[in-house]
């Protein structure tokens, strides 16, 4: 999900759905389609979080090597897979996050984008620990970008905090400065 905003309310949003699965099978094609290997989801999320770069920059020399089965043979076998290879199996979706995000910015009115700019995007979710995600999003938008903090528990823990607050969310309207809080805060 991708939303500005402001005063306690969504301005503009969009969903996608892409989510990190989307990125495992983009590396499960990668490497059945480059080596004629068979890896599971499983195995590329790992190879996404070991040596995953949102930024080709950042694709050193890094690689892993990875267990799978030979399309060919049947029989297992082991590929080195390199950081650069990984991003390329990834680009064409960080691609249309980047995309929507910019739509996004696009549709957002005059008097809000200049906040944007100012304070930045937070990225939260588990993708958002993905190495190099938020300078991409710098060079593509020109947007400062920061990470929250346990970004894989945001939803989880904003869940527990709204849970807090029903009656007075339900009502429509609220003071969203009652509800600011530190993840240190949020009792799960």
């Amino acid at each position: 999900d991708i939303a500005v905003i402001s005063l306690g309310g969504t301005v503009v949003n969009t969903s996608l759905k892409i989510a990190g699965d989307d990125f495992d099978e983009a590396i499960v094609r990668y490497v059945h389609n480059r080596y004629g290997l068979i890896i599971g989801r499983q195995t590329a999320e790992q190879m996404k979080i070991a040596i995953g770069t949102a930024d080709p920059a950042l694709a050193g020399g890094e690689s892993m090597p990875v267990k799978g089965r030979d399309t060919v043979k049947g029989l297992p076998r082991t590929q080195k897979i390199t950081a650069r290879e990984v991003y390329e199996a990834m680009e064409e979706t960080l691609d249309e996050i980047i995309a929507s995000l910019q739509r996004v910015l696009e549709n957002t009115p005059p008097e809000l984008v200049g906040d944007v700019y100012d304070t930045g995007i937070l990225l939260t979710g588990g993708l958002a620990k993905l190495r190099g995600l938020d300078r991409r999003i710098v060079q593509k938008a020109g947007v400062t970008c920061r990470v929250a903090e346990r970004p894989e528990d945001c939803v989880a823990l904003g869940t527990a905090k709204a849970s807090r607050y029903v009656k007075i969310m339900s009502a429509g309207v609220y003071d969203i400065n009652q509800f600011s809080y530190r993840l240190s805060d949020v009792d799960v």
